[in-house]
């Protein structure tokens, strides 16, 4: 009998260059967002915050990266969550959970390995800044 499991884990390197590309593609469009990646457990690997960004998108883009480790992008989250109140009410008393636009579950080769989350322009502008990330590894 077997008891442990191995997990596959996004690596600092992918991590930091993902936050470094979803950066990069804000600076590009003119806007100011903080962008984090966490790792399969939904603990931060690597970070960013641009110089124009307020404070507390750091943690609101946190919160998006770890509720899409659970395994769906927030926009989908936020879909989700209007099926119906118990889960609306459920979903609101919990901490780090965020259902905005802009967190982006992070698959290798159908494995999920992580998530990125990005906070501080619209909704869908933090979601392409995402996806700039993941772009640049690749994903």
């Amino acid at each position: 009998m077997s008891v442990s499991i191995s997990k596959k884990m996004i690596t600092y390197s992918a991590a930091s260059t993902a936050v470094q590309a979803a950066i990069g593609y804000a600076q590009q469009n003119g806007w100011a967002v903080a962008a984090i990646v966490v790792d399969a457990s939904g603990h931060m690997l690597a970070a960013g915050r641009m110089d124009n960004a307020p404070a507390a998108v750091a943690g609101f883009a946190l919160d998006k990266a770890r509720t899409a480790v659970l395994g769906k992008s927030t926009q989908d989250f936020a879909k989700r969550m209007l099926s119906g109140p118990e889960l609306q009410l459920g979903m609101v008393n919990r901490p780090n959970i965020c259902a905005w636009e802009g967190g982006i579950p992070v698959h290798e080769n159908g494995v999920l390995i992580g998530a990125i989350g990005v906070s501080g322009a619209a909704g869908p502008e933090d979601v392409q800044c995402a996806k700039a990330g993941l772009d640049a590894i690749g994903l």
